[in-house]
């Protein structure tokens, strides 16, 4: 797709339509599409106002000029796909709309309902967005569970059961043998009739590989055939987004509906990875449909994009059943600009959702999530150095991460690979298919087994990890005093290695195929065996030295010392912190997963570290990383510009390039401003008195451009391509006979931001950061001297940092 607009006279002007609604269908970037050619100015919005200015024809009837935009044109003041909002356009419009709506309230009973319904509407839409949210999030997590039960056998006093409600209701079934019952059969024994024997394992090994590369089959084709945008976890478009780019079609209600039920494929196939990234994908979906519901949000980029981070906090509320934790990880992970009534309403819409998941109850024990852990022994000073072990664990796991997704997902997109997904995808899927079955720690769904490693051993657990010997000898009540390990549990620490090895490498290749993809919880389970492996090995460490010094002032035989459980949360947290970079949000997050309250410190130390070791090793999270991947213009606020360039040091045009393309304010005809629309790909024109003395007027955008002409050949009487085009506030008297003139001032921004060709680029860098600007002219002196775009900021910051500017393809 070009995003070049030459050929305009010819097209229809339903091609240049508003199309705000986000349900085109793209292709996805930077496969198939050349965005290469617009590298300079972005549109700029211009919302209609009503028009206060002189429409001439009063000083003499022989001559007329057209302000045809008396009427709002449709198409005037939106944007074009792939490109920049303007946030301070966008802010004054919602400014503009309150205050007349305000002023109108108090003059009818009708115009006071209406303004507390507009002030309403905000409220009424978080309830929306958490009862979807939270519905489709019940929904996945009900169908997930209930498939991958699938790929094992079938309940069949009712193959709509999963494995354990299809033996909650059995009489003959014990405490011991819970998983197993009369109503539920295994492949083998529906296809040969007995579950014992080598061609009985192998009739399962075979049943299991093709349920799950059918599985992923359904999910890669729906996505290729549907809707494209379902694939990966969505956050770092998510970002994206909310910083301001537009993205057509990526929160549609396609988008959502194959989102939807492909995710629950992907989760059921066996591949590593989660749906708690995508979800947080899913409930954006959800708001941005939502908002077309209300004027307010549908036509207002600004206020849509403060729904979205609040639907991004039910997102994750619904995911990981922490509300607080969701509103945090918009704040500190996801949200651009986060004003304190989004708080409020993210809070909303997150308690919304978890009281519409919890209603549901999708995993059937009255509480939000699966990991929810019963033990709460005191930890003590001393484990804290096992703790930040584990934290240097997860920061170099996740810089390794990092490192080898990014290049694999690059020489993805640079090579033949990126051409063949599906086959990419079934051939993943059957290498860890085929790995995984043997083991049982690997053939479980990840959540399972993360829920397994935060347990800690009971009096009735019957897992391999709670093979103790002496295991029914308590000393003190319900607490079991550490034990000496059994066989079970060395034969379960050689599977959870095999199992770690196998997680922390399929997962490079798993994260960024073309089907939905969250990173959460593989990087969780990585984390999840480390700290069990450690954990298990500090308690028998424990229990056969109790007499060394680390040791014997806190731990005495008999007693209950380490938690293997907890360092398994802390891993957990750890592995999660090293890849995403998060901490005060991933704190809360885990506290609210286990309900773990005791275990804030150790928590805050893991993230901590982990987070330090891992910008050690390098600056960028994998959504970070993702976004600088894919070229998308994302203005990182994070990051200080300490170079001490100048603007005039990155402005176009440079020395040696052809003169800056204007427009002037009163002599330009038609034909002249057609003509440079045709030969040039800008978004945008700056314009001036005249061309010697370039002082500066405005600046006017090329879409508003295009349409206005357009427009006024179409509905206008005697526009021809000899009209002057005047973007004053008055217009001369004509010579009669003229053809009539055509007035734009309208869509012309009468206030662009500028800066002085002096301006440090840390000043620039900084106002288009804080301001969310797309384009910034540079003046000398107030004659026009060039202009800064987002994209020329984003490239100089590559430049300085060593990295290609070539990346970044979008404005």
């Amino acid at each position: 797709i070009s995003m070049d607009n030459r050929g305009f006279r010819q097209g229809s002007f339903s091609s240049f339509r508003s199309s705000s609604s986000d349900e085109d269908l793209m292709d996805i970037p930077g496969t198939a599409m050349d965005f290469s050619m617009r590298d300079d100015v972005p549109p700029l919005d211009r919302e209609v106002e009503e028009d206060k200015s002189y429409n001439g024809g009063g000083i003499g009837s022989s001559y007329r000029i057209m302000d045809f935009l008396e009427e709002p044109i449709p198409g005037v003041g939106t944007y074009d796909d792939f490109n920049t909002i303007d946030w301070v356009r966008e802010k004054s419009r919602d400014r503009d709309r309150h205050r007349e709506i305000t002023n109108k309230s108090k003059e009818s009973t009708w115009a006071l309902i209406h303004s507390v319904s507009d002030a309403f509407s905000g409220w009424l839409l978080m309830l929306l967005i958490g009862l979807l949210s939270g519905s489709l999030a019940g929904l996945i997590d009900i169908s997930a569970r209930w498939m991958t039960d699938l790929k094992e056998g079938i309940c069949t006093g009712g193959f709509w059961f999963n494995h354990e409600h299809c033996c909650w209701n059995s009489e003959h079934v014990t405490f011991e043998d819970r998983d197993k019952c009369p109503e539920w059969n295994s492949w083998s024994q529906l296809i040969i009739s007995t579950d014992e024997g080598a061609f009985a394992y192998i009739v399962n090994y075979f049943m299991y590989v093709l349920w799950a590369l059918l599985f992923a089959f359904l999910a890669v084709s729906l996505v290729k055939v549907f809707a494209p945008y379902a694939c990966g976890s969505g956050i770092p478009e998510i970002k994206t987004i909310l910083s301001g780019f537009i993205i057509r079609g990526y929160l549609g209600k396609w988008t959502l509906v194959i989102k939807t039920i492909t995710l629950v494929l992907a989760v059921s196939s066996g591949l590593s990875l989660g749906k708690e990234g995508p979800l947080v994908h899913v409930a954006c979906c959800c708001g941005n449909i939502l908002c077309h519901c209300f004027n307010k949000y549908r036509k207002n980029e600004a206020k849509r994009r403060e729904v979205l981070s609040a639907a991004a906090a039910a997102g994750v509320s619904v995911a990981f059943g922490a509300p607080i934790g969701g509103v945090l990880f918009s704040l500190e992970e996801v949200s651009y600009y986060f004003p304190l009534k989004t708080l409020w309403r993210s809070f909303f819409a997150a308690l919304v959702a978890a009281f519409t998941l919890r209603s549901i109850n999708p995993f059937g024990n009255s509480r939000l999530v699966l990991f929810y852990v019963e033990f709460h022994t005191p930890w003590h000073l001393f484990e804290l150095v096992p703790f930040i072990l584990l934290g240097i664990f997860g920061g170099l796991w996740g810089a390794l991460f990092i490192r080898t997704n990014i290049a694999w997902c690059r020489k993805r997109k640079t090579t033949q690979l990126g051409k063949y997904p599906v086959v990419e995808v079934l051939v993943v899927t059957a290498i860890t298919a085929i790995l995984a079955f043997p083991n049982e720690y690997t053939r479980m769904s990840t959540s399972e087994l993360i829920s397994e490693l935060f347990n800690d051993c009971g009096l009735l657990d019957s897992s391999k990890l709670c093979d103790y010997e002496n295991r029914f000898n308590t000393s003190k009540g319900g607490e079991l005093p550490d034990r000496p390990a059994g066989m079970g549990i060395y034969s379960a620490m050689w599977q959870l290695a095999l199992t770690l090895i196998l997680k922390i490498v399929i997962t490079i290749f798993t994260f960024g195929m073309k089907i939905p993809s969250g990173l959460f919880i593989p990087s969780m389970a990585v984390g999840a065996i480390a700290g069990r492996l450690l954990g298990v090995g500090m308690e028998q460490l424990a229990y056969y030295h109790h007499d060394w010094a680390i040791f014997n002032s806190w731990c005495s035989q008999g007693a209950d010392c380490i938690t293997p459980g907890l360092y398994a949360m802390v891993g957990a947290a750890a592995c999660l912190g090293g890849v995403t970079r998060m901490t005060v949000s991933l704190v809360v997050i885990m506290f609210e997963l286990t309900g773990g309250l005791e275990y804030i410190v150790p928590l805050m130390a893991a993230a901590m570290t982990s987070k330090w070791v891992a910008d050690a090793l390098g600056r960028e999270g994998i959504y970070d990383a993702h976004i600088r991947l894919n070229g998308y213009p994302f203005l990182e606020a994070k990051e200080e510009f300490a170079h001490k360039t100048l603007a005039m040091d990155v402005m176009k045009p440079r020395r040696n390039d052809p003169l800056l393309t204007v427009l002037t304010q009163d002599s330009m005809t038609v034909e002249d401003v057609e003509t440079i629309i045709s030969e040039t790909t800008y978004s945008g024109f700056p314009v001036v008195v005249s061309r010697e003395s370039q002082r500066l007027v405005g600046f006017v955008l090329r879409r508003d451009l295009i349409i206005s002409i357009e427009n006024a050949r179409k509905k206008q009487d005697g526009v021809v391509s000899t009209s002057i085009i005047y973007f004053t506030e008055h217009s001369p008297p004509m010579p009669p006979y003229t053809p009539p003139t055509l007035k734009l001032r309208n869509i012309l921004d009468l206030s662009p931001f500028t800066v002085t060709d002096l301006t440090p680029m840390e000043i620039v860098v900084d106002i288009f950061r804080k301001l969310g600007l797309r384009q910034c002219l540079v003046t000398h002196n107030g004659r026009l001297l060039g202009i800064i775009t987002k994209k020329d900021v984003l490239k100089h910051i590559a430049q300085m940092a060593n990295q290609d500017p070539d990346s970044i393809l979008f404005n």
